[in-house]
């Protein structure tokens, strides 16, 4: 089988580096096209071996986009079309209905209120669904998606649930890594480390972040991930106070910045306080990084079933400033001081491998195959224990060289 993908853009974001991942595992012959900026993860596939192409497109209303993408579908001989994010499954689906060609989406980024980051508008949902029953399919990432994607009127038997995956063997704790990410990142070897990962938009709340860990003294600030607000959470440490117990990583991977196994090594509790999302990639990373997790909105973990939900995982609840209750929560972590947890088991319906199988049932369906079965998050491999904190013999070890693991920029 042979399959092009089309993304809106491939700079560094959860959709793009879980579309990156997922291409390891997928047994078929895969192309990309990106509609605009060809950033890192267009870097990143071209070393995989994956071939990658830049549209050019200019803008919303550069409609030649569409024409020249269906020639490059028509012409590239394709079997299928894969789409990911809002510009890309609305363009790629039209060129891919022009060019005679099936089609599936990938919904990675739809929200009560918010796609992408942006505020939902009437236009923005009636243009959705007009090119949605050009394709065959529609994926979601998480049930929850799947859910909101059936209140917007998508027949629910052209919606099927593939959760995003991850390796988590990459995730493993290693006392190396953490070492070298604490030194490459300035960060004292024995400080209690706050952190999050992602995109630094106002949805993510990190904000509130920051003013928690301004109110506990002993503890620091890692922030990894970069956008529009970097500015402002800037000067708003300063405002506070903290700007010197405050790490701003960067992109993960880019330049001198660690990747994210290493961030994540380097802290120890994890927050994202998210008001909404649509999976919650960066949570289901730090769990399998044996991390303590507070967490506001996040499907990868409330759609588990009952019984399935990770011991190490605190859910934030105030649905608009929740800096108050995350400054009890991580008071009480940095009272127990730097620990990990066992990886929840319910990690394992997570598998990247999954994923993967999952989607090429999808493909199958697409092409005229029956439909796959319903999505039911598996039970643990392993019936669930208690999850045991532990605290690993290397933790506080003294700093050492960097790790291979860790990037450098070229010299």
């Amino acid at each position: 089988m042979k399959v092009l993908h089309v993304i809106t853009g491939l700079g560094v974001g959860g959709a793009e580096r879980q579309l990156r991942l997922l291409l390891r595992h997928l047994p078929a012959r895969c192309d990309v096209v990106t509609l605009t900026n060809p950033g890192a993860v267009a870097e990143g596939l071209r070393a995989d071996g994956v071939r990658v192409r830049h549209l050019g497109m200019r803008g919303n209303r550069d409609l030649a986009a569409v024409p020249r993408l269906a020639r490059l579908v028509r012409h590239g001989g394709y079997d299928l079309v894969h789409t990911h994010l809002y510009r890309a499954c609305v363009h790629g689906r039209t060129a891919a209905r022009l060019a005679g060609t099936p089609s599936v989406a990938t919904e990675h980024s739809l929200g009560r209120e918010e796609i992408e980051g942006r505020p939902l508008t009437r236009g923005t949902r009636a243009l959705y669904l007009r090119t949605e029953r050009l394709g065959a399919a529609t994926v979601a990432v998480s049930s929850t998606v799947a859910a909101r994607l059936r209140a917007w009127g998508v027949p629910s038997a052209r919606i099927h649930t593939v959760p995003n995956g991850i390796d988590a063997s990459a995730f493993r704790f290693d006392g190396g890594r953490r070492r070298a990410a604490r030194a490459l990142l300035g960060l004292p070897g024995d400080a209690f480390v706050v952190g999050g990962v992602g995109r630094l938009v106002p949805g993510k709340r990190f904000d509130a972040t920051v003013r928690a860990v301004a109110d506990l003294p002993g503890a620091w600030l890692l922030l990894a991930g970069d956008g529009p607000e970097a500015g402002a959470l800037r000067a708003l440490a300063a405002r506070l106070g903290v700007a010197d117990r405050v790490r701003f990583a960067g992109e993960c991977g880019e330049g001198a910045a660690p990747d994210v196994p290493a961030v994540l090594a380097a802290m120890d509790v994890f927050v994202s306080a998210s008001r909404e999302e649509s999976f919650g990639l960066a949570v289901v990373e730090a769990l399998a990084a044996g991390l303590p997790v507070v967490h506001g909105a996040c499907p990868a973990v409330e759609d588990l079933p009952s019984g399935q939900a990770p011991e190490g995982a605190v859910r934030l609840r105030s649905p608009t400033d929740p800096a108050a209750e995350l400054t009890a929560v991580l008071r009480r972590h940095l009272a127990h001081g730097p620990r990990r947890l066992p990886v929840p088991r319910a990690l394992d319906h997570y598998d990247i491998r999954l994923s993967g199988r999952r989607l090429m049932d999808v493909y199958a369906h697409a092409l005229g195959g029956p439909a796959p079965a319903p999505f039911v998050p598996p039970a643990p491999s392993v019936p669930a224990a208690p999850a045991e904190p532990y605290i690993p013999s290397d933790l506080y070890a003294p700093s050492c060289p960097p790790a291979p693991s860790i990037r450098r920029a070229h010299r």
